[in-house]
């Protein structure tokens, strides 16, 4: 079977990006199938492509996975209208290679919300079956943290959302909420399927070199951030724990920030104002150096702006990560990450928009190591027996193949086992 599968933001693991569509493209060539992936030039990303673009594209074979890149860059730290005209361009040249290109099935994943058109147009023009995979509730999550407030760009996303949604054979939600959104949308729920982000268990099997940033002792408490620097991620709520830690005059704990994105110039101006000698910048890192970042950290951060979409309605990469790394974790917003972290006990969940509280927090567990200890092992065992991306890609891949099995043989919808 040949799988056509759109991703604006894809890489490989060479890049600082999430993995996900990289493992899951691998599993299907794997089994024997065709994968041609459509991607974006990503600026935290790494397509495995070096060659020049010509006439604004580049193709390639990556470690069996046949390569379209667009040359559209897109980063984070991105205006909105440059983000929006990236998408919908991307959008546009995906279309064209979804109506010539000859394949069995179209799978497009978000973000953007926008990575749904050329499945549409694939599923009403050529009758191609179509899996749609949802990794935030656009519009619901910019709506929300007043990114955008436009009515009429507003219910053109609600269209498309809607649109993308009922022109897929099949759904696949990466947390809790985002399923629970579309059926709410009017999908039947025997046509979606809780597949969420998984822990890469393999990075952390090697021998890796350990290290930290320069201004991190080896005494410190290392409490790291792996991911985007973006409005979404709220990162002002650890700078005012730093600020907080100051104020009681706690040493000891430094907070390192790895990665890059739209608010960081802001949040290094605000930690470089308040004098704070406790937070630590650093530029992203591939896969396997964060790995070696991780086995030298004591806690990783879970964080995000204090937005009620965001509870049940995302699938956080760095999470899983920290879970393979066998790394305690420290979240600061409520719903199902926190109930995972509580329940397993692999670490701490704070209040959200309560400095006193996140600082209080890392002044314990650099008091009381120990526990780290445990909680580490539980955070381990967690990543092994729920989210190990082996198992979560054999459940993607029997969701992707049978809708287009089911569609052939018009057999009825296909209920996977509880997953989660």
């Amino acid at each position: 079977m040949h799988v056509l599968y759109f991703h604006q933001h894809f890489s490989t693991p060479k890049g600082a990006a999430g993995i996900r569509s990289y493992q899951m493209a691998r599993r299907l060539v794997r089994d024997g199938h065709k994968v041609t992936i459509v991607c974006g030039s990503y600026s935290g990303g790494q397509t495995g492509l070096d060659s020049n673009f010509v006439k604004g594209r580049r193709v390639g074979e990556v470690d069996g996975i046949n390569i379209i890149e667009f040359n559209l860059a897109y980063s984070n730290a991105d205006g909105f209208v440059k983000r929006a005209m990236t998408f919908l361009l991307f959008a546009m040249k995906s279309i064209g290679i979804a109506l010539r290109l000859n394949y069995d099935v179209v799978f497009a994943t978000t973000t953007p919300l926008t990575a749904g058109i050329p499945g549409i147009f694939a599923r009403w023009l050529r009758r191609k079956t179509f899996v749609f995979e949802v990794r935030d509730l656009w519009p619901e999550l910019p709506r929300e943290m007043g990114v955008i407030k436009n009515p009429f760009v507003l219910s053109l996303m609600y269209l498309l959302e809607w649109a993308s949604y009922r022109s897929a054979n099949r759904c696949i939600g990466l947390s809790p909420g985002i399923v629970e959104g579309i059926t709410r949308r009017g999908v039947a729920a025997d046509n979606v399927c809780l597949v969420p982000n998984g822990c890469d268990l393999d990075i952390f099997n090697v021998e890796l070199d350990a290290w930290r940033p320069e201004d991190v002792d080896s005494t410190d408490l290392m409490a790291v951030f792996t991911g985007t620097h973006g409005q979404a991620n709220g990162l002002d709520a650890v700078i005012d724990a730093a600020l907080e830690l100051e104020t009681r005059k706690e040493t000891g704990v430094k907070i390192v920030l790895i990665g890059q994105g739209q608010m960081k110039p802001k949040l290094q101006e605000r930690v470089k104002e308040l004098g704070l000698g406790n937070v630590v910048f650093h530029a992203p890192v591939d896969k396997q150096r964060l790995a070696g970042l991780m086995l030298s950290a004591d806690i990783g951060m879970q964080l995000l702006a204090n937005v009620k979409a965001f509870y049940f309605g995302t699938s956080p990469n760095k999470f899983f990560d920290y879970l393979a790394a066998g790394l305690p974790v420290l979240n600061n917003y409520p719903g199902w990450v926190a109930e995972l972290v509580t329940e397993n006990e692999c670490g701490f969940a704070v209040p959200p928009d309560d400095p006193e509280a996140f600082a209080s927090s890392l002044i314990n567990v650099r008091d009381n190591r120990e526990q780290l200890k445990q909680m580490g092992m539980n955070a381990r065992k967690l990543a092994v027996e729920r989210f190990a991306r082996e198992d979560l890609a054999d459940e993607w891949l029997r969701w992707v193949l049978y809708a287009e099995k089911s569609l052939q043989n018009n057999t009825g919808a296909y209920t996977l086992g509880n997953n989660v």
